[in-house]
C-alpha cells in the first residue's frame, strides 16, 4: 500500500530537515518515522473527506501498532518537533498538489495542541503565505489567518499557480 516518496527532498519550501515519507497513490494517508531519544516512533498523516465537497480533514499523530491507526492523543516527546512539522508540511504540500481543490482542515485534539499548531503556522507564514492561503476559526467564524489570534481550528487552500 505504501510507496517512499521523495517529496521530502524537494527543496521548494521549508528548508527544514524532513523524515521520508512513505504514501499511497492517492496521496491521502502518509508514513514517517520519527526518530529521537524516545526511540523510533512511526507517525501517521491521514486526509479524510467530510461531508462538505472538497473539505478534507487533516489528522495526525502516532500509529497505534496494535490498530494501525492514528493515535493522536499520544505525547512523544521525541525531541524532533521541528522536523516533524516540517514534515507534516511536506505531505500537506503532497496531498494539495494532487488534489488542487481540496480546503484541508487542522484542529489539535487539545487547546495545548491546536496552539502548537498556530505557533508553527505563525513561524513559517511568510513562507506559508506564498504557497496556501490560511484562515483562522475563530467563534464559529472564519477570517484570513493573523498572528498572535488564539484559533480553534484552521483551513489551507492551495494557491493555483
Amino acid at each position: 500500500m505504501f510507496k517512499k516518496s521523495d517529496i521530502c527532498n524537494n527543496p521548494g519550501y521549508m528548508n527544514i530537515e524532513k523524515y521520508e515519507l512513505k504514501s499511497g497513490e492517492q496521496l491521502e494517508l502518509f508514513e514517517f518515522v520519527s526518530v529521537g531519544p524516545k526511540g523510533r516512533i512511526i507517525k501517521l498523516v491521514q486526509y479524510s473527506p467530510t461531508n462538505y465537497k472538497d473539505l478534507f480533514n487533516l489528522g495526525f499523530g502516532d500509529k497505534n501498532i496494535e490498530t494501525g491507526e492514528i493515535d493522536d492523543s499520544a505525547i512523544s516527546n521525541n525531541g524532533d518537533s521541528e522536523k516533524v512539522l516540517a514534515t507534516v508540511v511536506a505531505t500537506l504540500y503532497a496531498f494539495t498538489d494532487k488534489h488542487r481543490d481540496a480546503l484541508v482542515y487542522v484542529t489539535g485534539s487539545t487547546k495545548s495542541r491546536t496552539r502548537l499548531y498556530r505557533m508553527g503556522v505563525t513561524k513559517y507564514f511568510d513562507e506559508a503565505i506564498n504557497d496556501f492561503e490560511i484562515f483562522g476559526e475563530i467563534n464559529n467564524k472564519w477570517e484570513e489567518f493573523r498572528k498572535d489570534v488564539e484559533y480553534e481550528g484552521f483551513i489551507v487552500k492551495r494557491k493555483l499557480n
